[in-house]
This record gives C-alpha cells, structure tokens and sequence, in this order.
C-alpha cells in the first residue's frame, strides 16, 4: 500500500524547465540585446561566471561579471515568481492523491523562495507538507539523500513511497534505493523517455486524476 508520495517540482509539476535553457537570453534581451540562436548551447557547459564572462565580452556589456550573474538569476527569479505554469493534468492528479489521503511532499533542485512563490501563485501549495532541497540536504539527485530525508520524514520505507521525476538520472538514483518510481515525460528530456519508459516501474506521458486511482 502506498504510504507516501515524493514529486519532484521541475519538468514534473511545473512547466519549468525552458528557463534553465533561455535565463540567459531572456537577460539579454532585458537589456536590449538580440541573443545568439544558439546561446543556450554555448553556454550549457560553462559555469556561471564563465558565462556571465562570455556574455559580457561578446555582447559587450559595461556590466561586471557579477552584476551580470546577478541579472540572470533576477530573470529566473522573475520566471518562477510571475510565469511559470503547472503542467497539465498534475492539479487532477494532486487531487487525486489527496482524496485518497496520501500524504505529499516536494524534492528540488531549484531554490526554496522560488518554488514556495510558484506554488503560492498557482494554488498548489496547501497540497504538500513540506519541500525538501538539494541544497538544504547537501547532495543532488544523482544521490538518494533527499529521496531519504523525505521517507524519514514520511515515516514510510522507500517501498512504501512512488517518486516522480522528470529526468532519467533521478528515476534511477531512487529506483536504486528502493523506491517505486514513475517517470512523467517532458519536452526537454524526451531524448531519454524510451530508456525512462525501460527504468522506471510506471511512465506517464502526463499526470492525471485516472493515475492517481490506479496507483
């Protein structure tokens, strides 16, 4: 019998995942300047001061590095505070969750401020009882710490609790800890859904009330 659910909030819940690829363009364009087509490529594997650096000197800011970094973090900020949407069918499936009595919590990446306002604006924070960071815990998902700290605070083993997740690397850090697991599709980790469909015990291609009964 399932005693708990663990989400995770980028990609699973919320629409979320464009701005990790577009903050830097859309600091750019707040400032006035046309980004490259293929900004979001070069800047993937730099660090974010080697890419505040790259966009400063191409785009000849007068700008600092860290006033730059600073204006790229404003623009996430920004996102989560006034943009970003719930996927579609994860409120049905909340509700569905809830009606049965099963007791929710979150696990991100992404910072707490941030995903508090999201869940405050779009209505679904009264669903989760408490939001678990990577940050706060001290490890990322290729780690099942934050998976742990939510079964202990649960008060259930790991075969107890479903997790889900957007991407493949977590799928398999909590399936390796034993919990059960389902992979929820997103646009910007498709390339991994056939092998997330192999990984994980359910896939999904969205979240909805049905889900929520049959699990």
């Amino acid at each position: 019998m399932i005693k708990g659910a663990i989400f995770d909030v980028d990609g699973t819940l919320l629409d979320s995942m464009e701005i990790w690829e577009n903050a830097g363009a859309r600091y750019l364009r707040s400032i006035g300047k046309v980004p490259e087509e293929n900004l979001s490529e070069i800047l993937y594997p730099m660090t974010m001061a080697e890419g505040a650096a790259y966009v400063k000197e191409n785009y000849q800011l007068a700008f600092s590095v860290d006033e730059i970094i600073q204006g790229v973090l404003d623009a996430v900020r920004d996102f989560y505070f006034y943009e970003v949407r719930i996927k579609p069918g994860a409120r049905e499936f909340l509700d569905g969750i809830k009606e049965r009595r099963i007791p929710m919590v979150a696990a991100t990446a992404s910072d707490r401020e941030h995903v508090e306002a999201a869940f405050k604006r779009l209505g679904i924070d009264g669903y989760f009882e408490r939001i678990f960071t990577c940050a706060e815990v001290g490890a990322g998902k290729r780690y099942p710490a934050i998976y742990e700290k939510a079964a202990a605070y649960l008060g259930a083993e790991p075969g107890e609790i479903f997790v889900f997740e957007d991407v493949l690397y977590a799928i398999r850090t909590a399936k390796k800890a034993g919990f059960h697991t389902v992979g929820v599709y997103d646009r910007f980790s498709a390339g991994d859904a056939d092998e997330m469909r192999r990984q994980a015990d359910v896939y999904v291609r969205e979240l909805d009330g049905e889900l929520a009964e049959k699990l």
